[in-house]
């Protein structure tokens, strides 16, 4: 006789293992570049390092108070102008050091001032990949990418590249005035068993150099 509570039981296991299959297949594609998901590798940590850079949208918004929240471009020499406290250096800063930079000028006028910095677009983002891809140069970009992104964006490795000794030379820090190299090995973000930080999330202005 067919146990048919048993043929239930492998039915439900399979189709489980059916719907799950796809994620298991999509965390193996290191190279695909889909700008929709561009931003879900970025970490809450992680989001307020991007720095603002001229041409960026800023919306300012001051909890309850219409006339100081203001939707602002960022101008080319960096600086925004906001109701009451007039000009205002944006670019350099991340979202959150803009935010408390508002929030202490509105104290003359708000001591208690909620304000809040959302980046709308990305107009100053580009990234430069050069050495040994198939396609290098500058790359403006809309949202924020990995460095595997970008290798893909640039079309992949040529069959000489050194894939082990990826440069990521990053723009002054804050820390000094010197450029920050970033020492990176392929094998390290593709190893799935290695809890490595390798994949950064770019940020603009960063030069990834395949040797």
């Amino acid at each position: 006789m067919i146990n048919l509570r048993s043929h239930k039981v492998s039915f439900v296991l399979l189709f489980g293992l059916f719907c799950y299959l796809p994620t298991l297949i999509g965390s193996q594609n290191v190279f695909a570049v889909d700008e929709s998901d561009s931003l879900e590798v970025v970490s809450d940590a992680q989001a307020d390092e991007y720095l603002i850079g001229p041409e960026d949208v800023l919306e300012i918004a001051v909890w309850k108070n219409q006339d100081l929240s203001k939707t602002v471009i960022v101008l080319p020499d960096g600086m925004i102008s906001l109701p009451l406290i007039g000009d205002v250096r944006a670019a350099g800063l991340t979202p959150y050091q803009l935010k408390m930079v508002i929030t202490e000028k509105l104290k003359n006028y708000q001591q208690t001032a909620v304000v809040s910095v959302i980046v709308q677009e990305l107009n100053s983002y580009k990234i430069f990949v050069l050495g040994e891809v198939n396609s290098p140069g500058t790359y403006p970009l809309k949202s924020r990418i990995t460095l595997l992104q970008a290798i893909a964006l640039a079309g992949g490795f040529t069959q000489f590249a050194s894939k082990n000794k990826i440069v990521v030379v990053r723009g002054n820090t804050g820390n000094n005035d010197d450029d920050k190299k970033i020492k990176i090995s392929f094998k390290d973000i593709v190893n799935i068993k290695k809890n490595s930080d390798s994949n950064l999330v770019l940020r603009s202005g960063d030069t990834i150099f395949v040797p």
